[in-house]
């Protein structure tokens, strides 16, 4: 049982990422028939939508795209800033949706950035009551982990419907302002449907070890 749950928990998140970086780095290499740039169709987006006041910035790393709701920024990877394919117009697109959920204060992005403090801590204090508790065989410090553990849990699943969100209002803007062709939406929503499977990874196994700490307590007070 042990050796499945690990099994689970560490092929999960590489899956994931395999599929990532394999939708990611074909679509890479196909050129996007606009010919814009990530920058530029990120900046098409924005300007369309009204949103003048939220800058685009190139960012160093891969794959680190993402939107800064307190800068007011969309900062792209340099692949994707400078290059003219398929996927850095996805992934532009999916990051200026973010922007537009900011601007339209969309309710699971507000409910994401309200948890994100509680989230945050309890992320990083859970585990100290929950290793007390297991070792010490103190229930109520396991418990309190446990309860901790969920607020991460919680903000996991709610960032689900946050990127789910943004990448259905990226393939709206893309095909609406005719940033892709009809022949290309395929290719574009492999892009954003194989990023969304990471956040769905992420989620599977917080859950799972979630249950198995809520098993271990169940076990403890049963045994006490």
């Amino acid at each position: 049982m042990f050796f499945a749950y690990f099994i689970l928990i560490i092929l999960i998140p590489i899956w994931a990422q395999m599929k990532v970086k394999s939708a990611y780095k074909k679509y890479s290499k196909v050129a996007s028939s606009s010919q814009m740039s990530g920058r530029e169709v990120a900046r098409r987006i924005l300007d369309s939508n009204g949103l003048y006041d939220v800058s685009v910035e190139e960012t160093r790393g891969v794959l680190s795209d993402h939107y800064d709701p307190r800068s007011k920024v969309v900062r792209l990877s340099t692949d994707n800033y400078h290059g003219h394919s398929v996927a850095a117009a996805a992934i532009a697109a999916h990051e200026v949706g973010h922007a537009i959920q900011d601007q339209q204060e969309y309710s699971f992005l507000r409910f994401r950035s309200a948890l994100v403090p509680v989230a945050s801590f309890g992320s990083n204090a859970s585990w100290i009551f929950i290793m007390i508790g297991i070792f010490a065989r103190i229930e109520g410090m396991l418990l309190l982990g446990i309860i901790l553990m969920a607020a991460g849990v919680l903000f996991q699943f709610v960032t689900l419907p946050v990127e789910f969100n943004a990448s259905n209002r990226a393939m709206d803007q893309v095909v609406s302002l005719g940033i892709i062709r009809n022949d290309e939406e395929r290719e574009t929503k492999k892009v954003l449907d194989a990023a969304a499977l990471t956040y769905v990874a992420a989620a599977a196994v917080a859950v799972l070890e979630l249950v198995r700490l809520v098993l271990i307590y169940t076990g403890m007070s049963r045994d006490e």
